[in-house]
């Protein structure tokens, strides 16, 4: 038995050869023109074979997926969870001592505010040279860089001296952190069958949205007895213990690294190779596909929400209800956070679910099939959900439980709509999973980085009442346009197949 496991542990660290799939979805990489790969027999016991081919919702060359037992899988997605908690938390853990941040470097509430949006911004550059690397150089070694340089950038933040010290080491945090993001999604794909990484997915999600939501809820109790640069502090030491948990337990996972096909070339080669699999234009030229725009546009939709509903909390919050203290307003945070975690029990199993009566009713699986698990939660309950958060506030009605029962239930619905939303990008695109995952990220952080800066200004502006209506209608067009991706999806890939061979 040790024997066994050792050698499952070895066969974990080489990446191997990705099935050939359904014709219906089989994907070409955009400029790598490699020959088809043919099914590889996997030399790990195949004990549960029969169980693959009995399971109607399981497909050819899905035995790919059993080279790690379930254990592993589960340590896995452990700890991807907790590194994806990091990058977010620090988004908003610093929201709760605003005030306090301000006074120190003698600055004012709206370059504070610009900090965070570009704290955004660099999230969303980050994919661009990280998912192209993720897929050219495999899984473990971007995620064990990251973590190591996220910590040591926290711990700038912490003792940064000035104000532009503050801003460079947070940008360059936010840089390194969602790479956790975008390759560590990549790794769900990697290593859980098409009609199981929902479930997957939505525990790998936990740590994105639960970290936003109790950021300001950890940062109140910190700025409220100790200074307020103990929160960078605490960031540090939870991204060490994120470096020691990849570099020891993260296996690689990559079914086919594209640096295995530089070998036999000359140097000249290998550069041109390298330059046209690490460019980030690869990931910009995938919103050409409209599948993939739509896709990021409604999860872009999903972040303008959240970071527009729990960025300004602090201001809009205390003087309608009267608080004084940063801990009072932190409170708040628990609501959308119990709602995400909760959600986190229902959703990606709800996409999975879902999956499989498709499947039940078509005979065979098709990605968009999975869309149909987030429109009533993204389409009409989180719309909802902010229409009487906004206007309840506006309105000066409701008291402390409206906001707090509506901010729980549109985090639960959030859970609804992610894990189908991005096991989508993982489904569609299997073999540019991490740059299609990549592109999600860039533009769903840029309207993060907009709604950061803007809601406070436009509240100012126009009242929270209206804002959140603006909020609301983004989310029905979103949902309406993942309505057109569920329908007339099939026929986009079979365009998208035709360029790829063009090209």
């Amino acid at each position: 038995m040790a024997e066994k496991q050792h050698h499952i542990l070895e066969s974990a660290e080489e990446p191997l050869p990705v099935p050939t799939k359904e014709a219906s979805y089989v994907e070409h990489d955009l400029e790598d023109q490699r020959p088809n790969l043919h099914h590889v027999r996997s030399h790990v016991s195949t004990h549960d074979a029969a169980d693959t081919h009995q399971n109607p919702h399981y497909e050819h060359g899905d035995e790919i997926y059993d080279r790690l037992p379930s254990s592993r899988k589960i340590v896995i997605v452990s700890i991807l969870s907790f590194c994806s908690f990091l990058a977010p938390i620090s988004s908003t853990s610093i929201l709760a001592a605003s005030p306090e941040v301000v006074a120190t470097f003698n600055t004012t509430g709206a370059i504070f505010n610009i900090s965070n949006a570009l704290y955004m911004v660099f999230m969303g550059l980050s994919p661009l040279l990280w998912g192209p690397i993720g897929q050219t150089f495999g899984r473990k070694w971007p995620l064990a860089i990251a973590a190591i340089t996220f910590t040591a950038f926290s711990a700038g933040s912490a003792a940064a001296p000035s104000l532009a010290a503050y801003f460079v080491f947070r940008m360059l945090t936010a840089f390194q952190g969602t790479t956790f993001l975008s390759v560590g999604a990549a790794v769900i794909g990697d290593i859980y069958r098409p009609v199981e990484r929902g479930t997957a997915y939505g525990w790998f999600l936990s740590g994105t949205l639960i970290g936003p939501a109790l950021g300001p809820f950890i940062g109140g109790i910190i700025v409220t007895y100790r200074p307020w640069r103990d929160i960078f502090w605490l960031q540090t030491a939870l991204a060490a213990a994120a470096s020691v948990l990849v570099v020891a337990l993260l296996p690689e996972t990559i079914h086919h690294a594209r640096k295995a096909d530089l070998v036999g070339l000359s140097r000249p080669q290998k550069v041109r190779k390298l330059w046209l699999w690490i460019n980030p234009w690869r990931v910009i030229k995938l919103f050409r596909f409209p599948n993939l725009l739509i896709a990021g546009i409604a999860s872009s939709s999903l972040v303008f929400n959240m970071y527009s509903l729990l960025t300004p909390i602090r201001y809009v919050l205390n003087p309608r209800f009267g608080l004084t203290s940063p801990l009072q307003s932190g409170l708040f945070y628990i609501a959308p956070g119990c709602g995400y975690l909760v959600g986190t029990f229902f959703g990606g199993r709800w996409a999975d679910t879902v999956v499989k009566k498709w499947i039940e009713k078509r005979g065979v699986r098709v990605p968009e099939d999975r869309l149909h698990s987030c429109l009533t939660a993204m389409g009409v309950v989180i719309p909802a959900c902010m229409l009487l958060y906004g206007w309840s506030i506006e309105k000066r009605v409701g008291g402390i439980p409206l906001p707090v029962i509506v901010m729980f239930v549109q985090g639960v619905a959030q859970l609804f709509c992610f894990p189908s939303l991005n096991t989508y990008c993982l489904d569609v695109m299997q073999k540019q999973s991490a740059e299609v995952v990549a592109g999600n990220y860039v533009i769903r952080y840029f309207f993060a980085a907009a709604g950061s800066a803007a809601c406070l200004p436009v509240i100012e502006a126009i009242g929270v009442g209206w804002f959140s209506t603006i909020s609301a209608a983004f989310l029905v067009l979103a949902a309406a346009g993942v309505l057109l991706t569920a329908k007339y999806g099939p026929k986009w890939r079979e365009a998208i197949s035709k360029d790829k061979e063009e090209e």
